[in-house]
């Protein structure tokens, strides 16, 4: 089992003590990935919820050819039979605002659709242009298909890639996390990502979706500065 960051900075600074008096790892710049898991007794109802309506509105759960892939329109938050999700979504959206100390009159989801992956099926990278934050909430998953990547969003790192001797967060330019049914994750929008092809004989189904500020134009867009005289003395 590897060392956690506090234990390695804590080797670090022991071992520049030798020669300088002190010494400390700052880290800049976090990029975070936020991660929540419902409880059996709540997603599994939620979950029948979502296939029963996906059935209905003609998804092909079970008749994707190998390799194949479908998603539905992007107005699923709209449909009452996913209300419970949707409130699932918007108080996780609330809780990492609070924590990212954003300041908001509100925010909606701007999108809201479902991805269904047949064996064999992945997701190319890519990000959600125009939004604030992404997530998925995860209906089906199982072995060989239960996993997201996440992409260094530094592209400078790519340029010196010297050997190391274990992979960890800051010699990394990808994190694979492994989700589950029942599993909410956000982050953001501009963050790159890609889903595995599907390694399972079962379909694998997730719903995502996108968070804006609907005044974000009226608001948020206006000069961060304030008129008038100022020095820089």
């Amino acid at each position: 089992m590897g060392l956690g960051p506090n234990a390695r900075m804590s080797i670090m600074t022991k071992q520049l003590g030798r020669k300088f008096q002190n010494s400390d790892v700052l880290r800049m710049f976090p990029t975070f990935v936020w991660k929540a898991e419902l409880g059996p007794d709540i997603y599994k109802p939620i979950n029948d919820s979502i296939l029963r309506t996906l059935g209905e509105i003609g998804a092909p759960l079970a008749d994707l050819s190998p390799g194949e892939s479908w998603q539905s329109s992007h107005g699923l938050h709209e449909l009452d039979p996913l209300r419970e999700v949707v409130d699932c979504i918007n108080e996780a959206a609330e809780s990492v605002l609070e924590y990212l100390k954003v300041g908001h009159e509100t925010f909606k989801i701007t999108g809201c659709w479902a991805n269904v992956s047949a064996p064999g099926a992945g997701h190319r990278v890519h990000n959600h242009p125009n939004n604030y934050l992404s997530g998925v909430y995860y209906v089906r998953t199982h072995h060989g298909a239960n996993t997201i990547n996440f992409l260094d969003p530094r592209p400078q790192t790519a340029i010196i890639r010297p050997p190391v001797t274990e992979l960890i967060a800051e010699n990394t330019e990808q994190v694979v996390i492994n989700v589950k049914d029942g599993m909410l994750m956000m982050f953001p929008a501009w963050l790159q990502h890609s889903v595995d092809p599907n390694r399972s004989d079962t379909t694998r189904i997730s719903i995502g979706f996108n968070i804006m500020f609907p005044a974000y134009a009226e608001i948020m867009a206006r000069p961060l500065w304030l008129p008038g005289r100022r020095s820089s003395i």
